[in-house]
């Protein structure tokens, strides 16, 4: 008789978000040896204690980033900011869950530096490294789970790095934007308040994703000068007021977006009929009464169309070179117009644009940047707001990467029967040239290569913007993995990797412009607008019932998705056990 999983120990890798609901189910499944590893000196991941930067603010409003065993209190400027989550409040509910749930299983800074098998007992051996401890330590698990995120280790190009700087004899500071709490005090002694002399110092802040954005709009709002250097900036969302929940926290908007299988008569309306497929692309720019109107603003928009007139933002802006929603996996969401973020502060003049170009090296005399298009610029502080690389890069060597199936590689030219010929998706966007990667990550989850062991298995490296949710259910798939229970799986190796070469067709057809910069500690799949379909094929593989928020053919793509509706997903598992 095979051991019981729940008697032999798990690690997992990561106390972010995914990393502690993971190691939740795990124990209130009955995994009595559950530990979690994490370099950080407090839980929460990307939004740790240490790692959480002034003005950092979420995509998400409050009820959408967190678990159905802890609730969240609502943010303090909730009715100024539409219920915007901060760094603040997502620092603040991390810890106190792993505070009620999780006391004694998290081995604060401890890096974990290689991950092995064991050549003779096959079980997986951790080389770690802990803070105030000579030397390494081993440790040996059963299982693992690698929960440890891609945004936990900067990229940085080599010909803009702190060394580079060094040896150009850059006067100015250098720092990734990861880094930019820790050398806040720094950065801000090095830059004066703008002043009426034109003598000002200036940050450049390198790139225009996310963090560029929040950086760029702390130190203009703490009345630095400010330039921000990219080729292309994020598609962005903004709307005069919040959307209401039955659009913003609904299956709406994952209907509006195409998906590997079309199982409702809406979706198969919407995108799989030229008329559908007109109303979706066309309906924002034939609606102009302001309730619609914001309702739109989230979909397939020109540029000329509400987002850009919300903040006045001119013709010939740089901004306006952002791609469309509909075909951006990358897309920043405002929520509401306000005065003191970024595009307000871009249209308020408190932040230069310097667009389209790039950052390409420092200049001879220590003072400026050189920039692609022969220009340079003024530098007091640089910002690389250039993002990261896969946290999986090197915690295994490349035997173990090989066997397990876990690195990228290039897209195949293989064909599939599937050609997804929606007319939502005819006349994709031109995009620059580039390489493109796939990951044969079964769901997202697991390896392919390693699908029959049950002994590994991955959380967070499917990009979703509602996290909390999608985690939620990918820790009860990991962990009915794990007890072996009845599941629809692959039923061979091969069976596991040609579903993710299907995948990774629709990733290419559905996200044409993803390219390196996408990395697959977190894009391993992405399921942006149409989450709720990636969280039901899960619920599917389990065997549990789906589209849980209920409603009729009419009325389910309005009805409010809720946490509470998985909160009963052990309890179900565990009666379809023992059925």
């Amino acid at each position: 008789m095979a051991a019981d999983p729940r008697l032999e120990s798990v690690a997992i890798i990561g106390s972010g978000a995914s990393g502690l609901i993971t190691a939740y189910t795990l124990i209130q499944d009955g995994f009595l040896n559950v530990q979690i590893l994490t370099r950080d000196r407090s839980a929460g991941g990307t939004w740790a204690r240490e790692r959480i930067y002034p003005s950092l603010k979420l995509n998400n409003v409050h009820g959408e980033f967190r678990f159905s065993p802890l609730s969240m209190k609502v943010p303090g400027k909730s009715a100024e900011t539409g219920g915007r989550l901060t760094g603040e409040d997502m620092r603040d509910y991390m810890e106190a869950f792993a505070d009620k749930f999780l006391k004694g299983r998290i081995r604060f800074e401890t890096e974990v530096l290689n991950i092995r098998r064991h050549s003779k007992t096959s079980e997986w051996v951790l080389s770690v490294r802990s803070e105030g401890m000579a030397g390494q330590e081993e440790l040996n698990f059963s299982r693992i789970v690698l929960c440890s995120g891609g945004c936990s280790s900067p990229k940085i190009p080599d010909y803009l790095s702190p060394a580079t700087a060094i040896e150009a004899e850059f006067k100015g500071l250098v720092v990734h934007a990861m880094d930019f709490f820790h050398k806040l005090d720094d950065v801000l002694s090095r830059l004066r308040p703008i002043s009426s002399t034109g003598d000002d110092t200036r940050a450049v802040i390198v790139g225009c994703g996310k963090s560029a954005q929040d950086v760029a709009a702390y130190l203009a709002n703490e009345g630095r000068k400010v330039s921000v250097v990219f080729e292309t900036p994020n598609a962005f969302l903004v709307g005069p007021k919040p959307l209401p929940d039955f659009i913003r926290k609904s299956r709406f908007l994952s209907a509006m977006s195409p998906h590997t299988e079309l199982k409702t008569t809406l979706e198969r309306f919407l995108h799989g009929t030229w008329v559908g497929s007109k109303l979706v692309h066309k309906l924002c720019d034939s609606v102009t009464q302001s309730a619609v109107r914001r309702l739109c603003i989230y979909y397939y928009l020109t540029p000329d169309t509400a987002q850009f007139d919300a903040y006045s933002i001119g013709k010939e802006s740089p901004l306006r070179l952002a791609p469309s929603p509909f075909w951006s996996s990358h897309t920043d969401d405002e929520g509401i117009v306000s005065a003191n973020s970024f595009h307000g502060l871009v249209s308020a003049g408190k932040i230069e644009l310097v667009a389209p170009t790039r950052v390409q090296g420092y200049h001879a005399d220590g003072h400026h940047v050189l920039l692609k298009n022969g220009d340079s610029l003024k530098a007091d502080v640089v910002v690389l707001a250039t993002g990261f690389v896969s946290s999986w890069k090197n915690i295994f060597d490349e035997s173990t990467a090989n066997a397990l199936g876990i690195n990228r590689h290039p897209l195949s030219d293989k064909q599939t029967s599937y050609t997804w010929d929606y007319p939502s998706l005819r006349n994709p966007p031109s995009t620059r040239p580039g390489e493109q990667w796939a990951s044969s990550i079964y769901r997202g989850l697991v390896p392919a290569k390693n699908i029959s062991r049950r002994d590994f298995a991955i959380n967070g490296a499917v990009y979703t913007p509602n996290h909390g949710y999608t985690s939620e259910v990918a820790s009860h798939w990991i962990s009915s993995y794990f007890l072996r229970d009845s599941m629809r799986l692959p039923s061979s190796v091969d069976e596991a990797l040609a579903e993710t070469e299907l995948k990774a067709a629709w990733m290419r057809k559905r996200w044409p412009g993803m390219s390196t910069w996408d990395n697959e500690s977190y894009s391993s799949g992405i399921a942006l607008w149409n989450w709720p379909q990636a969280a039901d094929e899960l619920l599917e593989d389990m065997g549990l019932r789906t589209m849980r928020s209920g409603g009729n053919w009419l009325t389910w793509p309005f009805k409010v998705v809720d946490l509470g509706e998985i909160a009963t997903l052990g309890e179900e598992r565990k009666a379809k056990r023992h059925s």
